[in-house]
């Protein structure tokens, strides 16, 4: 259920997030259309608690530094592990594509993390985004180390729609895709959530937390180099976390051995010369 008042605030964050500069009230009233007596009551509040103040002094408003000083109070207790942070921009810099990490929050998956591709036609992503944990490989990578009645109640509640062609449409079909996913050694949808777009997943746990690092980009791009994509997030973990941190830490994945796939790839390009 979506509460009004608080959307209204978070809105309006984002409101001046994107402006960039001080707005009035007939500007934001205008702006959502909302009654200027609402708004009016929103921007007094906001201003007695020190989230938002006058810079020009002439009835126009920006928010005060306390939103960023909340922000780094809250995310310093409970940070993204600097080696998943360093995992991340070494993955955007190898595949040229979106990449980000992603934690469960409730039915969905939220991105805390992204580095998007510098390419002109690409996966467009933002910290904060949600995708349904059941419908895509993010977050079925993350359901993947979750325990069985975990994985149980989640699918109970999970909303069966049709996103794309790839949307899985049944308890069944998940779990089916989350045990050929740990034999292959990797997460994928085609699809699944975002139509013509592809992605490569993995699980990644530290402690009792449950991440998922990403790869995704327009299908007709990624589709012919998702094996690569996965062998390259392979040693990126093995070169970021250690060598020994998937067999130890990731419960039921297949790992890839890059030493194994050069040679397969050196036995095809003999078979095609």
């Amino acid at each position: 259920m979506l509460v009004k008042q608080a959307a209204n605030v978070l809105d309006l964050l984002e409101f001046f997030a994107e402006r960039k500069k001080a707005a009035s009230l007939a500007d934001v009233s205008k702006h959502f259309g909302w009654p200027r007596s609402s708004t009016f009551n929103l921007l007094s509040t906001l201003v007695s608690r020190g989230f938002l103040y006058e810079p020009e002094a002439r009835g126009r408003f920006y928010p005060t530094p306390l939103w960023l000083t909340l922000a780094q109070e809250v995310a310093s207790a409970e940070p993204v592990p600097e080696a998943l942070l360093a995992l991340l921009a070494d993955l955007a810099n190898k595949s040229d594509e979106t990449v980000w990490i992603a934690a469960p929050s409730g039915q969905h998956a939220v991105f805390l993390e992204v580095v998007e591709s510098k390419a002109s036609v690409r996966y467009t992503a933002n910290v904060g985004t949600r995708v349904p944990l059941h419908a895509t490989a993010t977050g079925q990578a993350i359901m993947s180390q979750l325990t069985s009645s975990q994985q149980a109640s989640l699918l109970r509640k999970a909303v069966f729609k049709r996103y794309g062609e790839g949307t899985p449409m049944s308890i069944e079909a998940v779990e089916t895709s989350i045990r050929q996913s740990l034999h292959r050694g990797w997460f994928v949808s085609s699809s699944a959530f975002t139509p013509d777009l592809g992605g490569i997943a993995l699980p990644i746990v530290f402690g009792e937390r449950v991440f998922a690092i990403t790869v995704a980009g327009p299908w007709f791009r990624v589709g012919e180099r998702l094996e690569e994509f996965a062998y390259m997030m392979h040693d990126a973990v093995a070169l970021h976390l250690g060598p020994d941190y998937m067999k130890k830490n990731i419960k039921g994945l297949r790992l890839l051995q890059s030493g194994a796939r050069a040679q397969v790839g050196a036995m095809e390009r003999v078979r095609t010369s």
